[in-house]
C-alpha cells in the first residue's frame, strides 16, 4: 500500500501505458482484486475538478470555494464508467459471457461500451417503458446491447433482471455488484488529487441508486483507516422530491446505521405502504428516478462515516441549478442539477458555509438527456416539451435561454446583433 497520495502522481510519466493512463487502474494498488493482464479499460476517468466561482456565486459561495468534478467526460459520458470497467474486469475474471442491468440509461449506456470495445462478453439491458432519456438509449441500441424494455418503471426492471441473472447464471452489473462500487471509489481519488491532496470540506452527489455516496464513503472510511488522509469530508446525498425514499427514511423516520445494524422494519413498512398506495418515482431528473435505492444500507455507512445529511429539491430548482452549470461552461444532465440545487438549499439553511470547500459532483453529461435541456430554454417553441416540463412542475423557467426567432432579412438579423452586449 502507497505510504503516501502523492504516490499516484508517478502514474502520470507513464501515460502509454493503459492502467496509468486510465483515472480508475492508475489507483490501482488501492483496488488490489485483480491482475494487471485482466483488467478490462477505455480510457475512462480522464475527468477534471474544476472552480467554478459563476456557479458558486449562485449557490452563495465565496470566490474559489466550489468545485465540479465532471464526470460527464467519461467514454459513456458519464460516471458510470468508473464502476463499469471495474466490474467488466471481474466478469472476465469469472469467464462471464453475458452480462446484464436494468437502466435508467447509463448504466445500460457504459455496459453497452465496454462489451462493445473489447468483444469480451455480450450485454443485455432492461429498461423501463418511458423512463429512458433518448440520448441513453440510443447509447445501448448503437452499441450492440440487446434490450429488453419492461412495461414497468426502474424498480420493476431492476426486479426482473436479479431474477434472471440468478436463474441463467448471468453476470449482473447493476450496482448491487461490489466491483462496481470499487471503481466508483476512485472519484474521490481523483477530487483529492484536483486539490493538491487536500481534503474538502463537503462532497455533494445527487442520491438515486446511492452507488456513489456509498463508493465515496466507503472510500474516504479506507483513506483514513490508511493514514492517507487526516479527516473525512461531510457528505450531502441530494434526492429529487419525486424520488425521495432516502430523504424520507433519513430526515423524517431517523433511519440512521446504527453500527451496522439499521431499523430493517422500518425499511419494509415504508416500502409495504410505498406498494400499497402505488407511489412511484416520478422526476425529470430520469438518472436518479429510483424508489428502492439498492445501495440504501450502504449509504446509510457512508452518512454516518461521514456526518452526512440528506435533502430533497424539486424538478424547478433542478432544473435552474442546470442551467447555471451550463452557464459556466459544464453541459450535465438533470440528476447532476440536484448536487448543485442541494449545495445550494444547504448554503441558505446555514449548513455550508460560505468559506467551506465544496465539491459537487456532476454525473453526467449534457447530451445525455437533450429534451429537458432544450426544453428548459425553448419549450414555447415545442407543445412536447413544454408538457414534459410541465408535468415535472416546472412551469417557470428564470434563466432560460432561447433562440431569437427573426425574419430572414439582413436589416432584422443586424438590429438583433446590435442589441447583444
Amino acid at each position: 500500500m502507497p505510504t503516501s497520495l502523492k504516490e499516484f502522481e508517478a502514474a502520470w510519466a507513464n501515460r502509454s501505458n493503459p492502467l496509468d493512463f486510465s483515472g480508475v487502474w492508475r489507483f490501482r494498488r488501492l483496488l488490489p482484486f485483480a491482475p494487471d493482464d485482466q483488467i478490462v479499460t477505455i480510457g475512462e476517468g480522464q475527468t477534471i475538478l474544476q472552480q467554478s466561482d459563476p456557479v458558486g456565486k449562485y449557490v452563495g459561495m465565496d470566490a474559489g470555494r466550489l468545485h465540479l468534478q465532471y464526470e460527464g467526460l467519461n467514454p459513456s459520458g458519464s460516471f458510470k464508467d468508473n464502476g463499469m470497467t471495474a466490474a467488466s474486469t471481474h466478469a472476465r475474471m469469472v469467464g462471464a459471457k453475458i452480462a446484464a442491468c436494468a437502466s435508467t440509461g447509463n448504466t445500460s449506456a457504459s455496459l453497452a461500451i465496454y462489451a462493445s470495445t473489447t468483444g469480451l462478453f455480450r450485454v443485455v439491458v432492461f429498461v423501463g417503458s418511458g423512463k429512458i432519456a433518448f440520448g441513453k438509449l440510443s447509447q445501448a441500441l448503437d452499441y450492440g446491447a440487446t434490450t429488453i424494455q419492461i412495461r414497468g418503471d426502474f424498480d420493476d426492471a431492476l426486479k426482473q433482471v436479479r431474477a434472471v441473472c440468478a436463474e441463467g447464471g448471468i453476470y449482473l452489473c447493476n450496482s448491487v455488484n461490489p466491483f462496481r462500487l470499487e471503481g466508483q471509489k476512485t472519484i474521490m481519488y481523483r477530487v483529492l488529487e484536483g486539490l493538491g491532496w487536500e481534503v474538502p470540506d463537503w462532497i455533494v452527489v445527487p442520491g438515486g441508486n446511492l452507488g456513489n455516496s456509498s463508493a465515496f464513503g466507503k472510500a474516504f472510511i479506507e483513506l483514513k483507516k490508511l493514514g492517507l488522509i487526516d479527516r473525512i469530508p461531510r457528505l450531502a446525498v441530494i434526492n429529487a422530491a419525486g424520488a425521495n425514499t432516502l430523504h424520507e427514511l433519513y430526515e423524517h423516520k431517523g433511519l440512521r446505521w446504527n453500527d451496522g445494524r439499521p431499523d430493517q422494519s422500518l425499511i419494509d413498512s415504508f416500502y409495504t405502504d410505498m406498494d400499497e398506495r402505488n407511489r412511484r418515482a416520478q422526476t425529470l431528473a430520469s438518472a436518479i428516478e429510483i424508489n428502492r435505492p439498492v445501495n440504501l444500507k450502504k449509504c446509510l455507512r457512508a452518512l454516518d462515516a461521514c456526518d452526512g445529511v440528506v435533502r430533497e429539491v424539486s424538478d424547478a430548482e433542478i432544473l435552474d441549478a442546470k442551467a447555471h452549470v451550463g452557464a459556466g461552461g459544464f453541459g450535465c444532465e438533470p440528476a447532476s442539477g440536484a448536487s448543485v440545487a442541494g449545495a445550494r438549499l444547504l448554503r441558505k439553511q446555514g449548513i455550508i458555509a460560505p468559506g467551506d470547500r465544496v465539491v459537487c459532483i456532476l454525473t453526467g453529461h449534457q447530451l445525455k438527456d437533450p429534451d429537458v435541456t432544450v426544453g428548459y430554454h425553448a419549450a414555447e417553441s415545442n407543445e412536447r416539451l413544454a408538457e414534459k416540463l410541465a408535468g415535472g412542475g416546472v412551469v417557470e423557467r428564470p434563466f432560460s435561454n432561447g433562440p431569437i426567432v427573426v425574419d430572414n432579412d439582413f436589416q432584422r438579423i443586424m438590429e438583433v446583433i446590435r442589441q447583444i452586449e
